[in-house]
């Protein structure tokens, strides 16, 4: 399966995102998704593992779940060409906010500031 395929389903995104916050137990995982079975959750976890977004190691009974960053990438590199439009966008919003407020106090407006990073927001 394709990446953007695995994380259309929102429930693997959950999955993701509660991965993103360090290494899960496969119950601990479960336990993030209340209104699936613990079935519903392994073929989520199989799917994301096909798709090269998580990885899967033993310790001793159970079975710790982590993310894969390589298996980001796919991600990384087509939002990759947004970038700059949002970029934009964010330049252009502060542009309109300082034009905003000089407009409403009649003073030079306080240089607001984005914060971007590498082209990310």
């Amino acid at each position: 399966m394709h990446v953007f395929e695995a994380i259309a389903e929102p429930s693997r995104r959950v999955l993701l995102d509660t991965l993103a916050t360090g290494d899960r137990t496969a119950g601990q995982l479960v336990a993030a998704l209340p209104d699936l079975t613990q079935p519903s959750v392994s073929r989520h976890l199989r799917v994301l593992r096909e798709a090269g977004l998580v990885e899967v190691r033993p310790d001793a009974q159970r079975r710790i779940y982590a993310l894969r960053a390589d298996g980001l990438v796919a991600i990384d590199s087509w939002i990759e060409h947004y970038r700059q439009f949002w970029t934009n966008h964010l330049d252009a919003l502060e542009q309109h906010l300082n034009d905003t407020a000089q407009e409403d106090s009649g003073r030079p407006a306080r240089a607001r500031s984005v914060s971007i990073t590498n082209g990310r927001c």
